[in-house]
């Protein structure tokens, strides 16, 4: 057995540094995940968000009121975007997710301080995704307390002994036991179709090239609009299958409600799926083989799962973290699906979020027909 050969081994890392050189995407991938990574969990993640939209109902107009309203926005937790006239349309900005919470100031509660009655205020909690209210729903007796001090004074001086002057009563909408699962397994649908379904479609071309079977499907008489249709729809298929699969799991094994049409669901669900098939599609035409389109698909999840609000609330993110997390289609698809599912949607409530997705999807599938490759070059 021959002895080790510095010379040899000198060879090897020289070709093996010439061919990384060579794959600037794999190289770039290693380089980027990093970054990306720190760059994410530095800076966009917070686990305790601040300023989350609040709608008021105002029936009392007295000093207190004012005073509640005032410390609640100066904690930070709570910023006061609208003043809904009725419950029912503060329940219905709370179903279409504009405000995550609502006030009410009952009537007669200034007078009901006064006489030392304990008068309740009333806080309405969006609890689709408890994790996103928890911070707020545990300081906010603390909060609403602690404003009304510098109220009492002279002869209220004795209502800030013994029990709390205020009553908070806190009601958790669409999720009131806060049920972990119910958050998760619809959002889990969204994640694993974002995956699988990218991943899939974006080896489709790179597959024909690895193969040797490109110059078949240059050489049929087919547009390239053609040979992408005919290329993703077998995944949307694919894609309905694995949707079917994660329901029946869903309302069999952790008894999620559904409280929407499930009609409006998989309408939704096909607009989603068509989406991420083309953008694997689009994938697949940048790469040049199958490691670098399944490269390409991790670059794209990683900030999908993190921006998207499946793993931490999407209000807590700075707004440049926000900004990017719009154009991602798995962040509309997570409204929908916890709204059809836990909150009831119908198709108005949800249209503005599929049109983002649908944009989405025509603007990869136009890069995708720009970016066909008519030969092999």
């Amino acid at each position: 057995m021959t002895a080790l050969s510095l010379s040899r081994i000198g060879a090897i890392l020289m070709k093996e540094m010439i061919q990384m050189r060579r794959d600037r995407l794999t190289f770039a991938m290693m380089v980027g995940i990093p970054i990306i990574q720190l760059i994410l969990f530095g800076f966009a993640i917070n686990t305790d968000p601040k300023d989350l939209p609040t709608a008021a109902i105002v029936q009392d107009t007295s000093r207190f009121g004012r005073s509640v309203f005032a410390a609640m926005q100066n904690s930070g937790y709570f910023e006061f975007v609208e003043t809904a006239q009725s419950e029912a349309q503060a329940r219905e900005m709370l179903a279409r997710g504009d405000v995550s919470f609502v006030v009410t100031v009952p009537v007669d509660f200034g007078r009901d301080l006064m006489r030392g009655d304990t008068p309740s205020l009333l806080l309405e909690a969006d609890a689709t995704d408890p994790a996103a209210a928890s911070g707020a729903v545990g300081a906010i007796a603390q909060i609403v307390n602690s404003g009304l001090e510098h109220d009492l004074r002279g002869p209220l001086e004795p209502l800030k002994q013994g029990r709390p002057p205020v009553e908070v009563v806190i009601h958790r909408m669409f999720n009131p036991e806060i049920i972990t699962q119910y958050n998760i397994v619809p959002g889990l649908l969204g994640v694993v179709l974002t995956m699988t379904t990218i991943l899939m479609t974006a080896m489709a071309l790179t597959r024909e090239l690895e193969r040797g079977t490109m110059e078949n499907l240059l050489a049929m008489p087919a547009k390239p609009v053609e040979i992408m249709v005919g290329k993703i729809v077998p995944y949307i298929g694919l894609g309905f299958i694995q949707v079917f699969v994660i329901l029946a799991a869903a309302w069999t094994i952790f008894e999620v409600p559904m409280l929407g049409s499930l009609t409006v669901l998989l309408f939704a669900l096909l607009i989603f799926i068509a989406a991420n098939v083309t953008l694997g599609y689009t994938f697949s035409t940048v790469s040049r083989t199958q490691m670098q389109a399944m490269q390409m698909t991790f670059f794209f999840f990683l900030p999908s799962i993190l921006l998207s609000g499946f793993m931490f609330p999407f209000r807590g993110m700075p707004v440049w973290a926000q900004w990017i997390g719009e154009v991602l289609p798995l962040t509309h698809f997570l409204r929908i699906v916890r709204g059809i599912v836990l909150k009831g949607n119908g198709f108005p409530d949800i249209v503005t979020e599929l049109w983002a997705i649908t944009a989405f999807w025509f603007a990869v599938g136009l890069v995708a027909l720009l970016r066909y490759r008519r030969t092999l070059d």
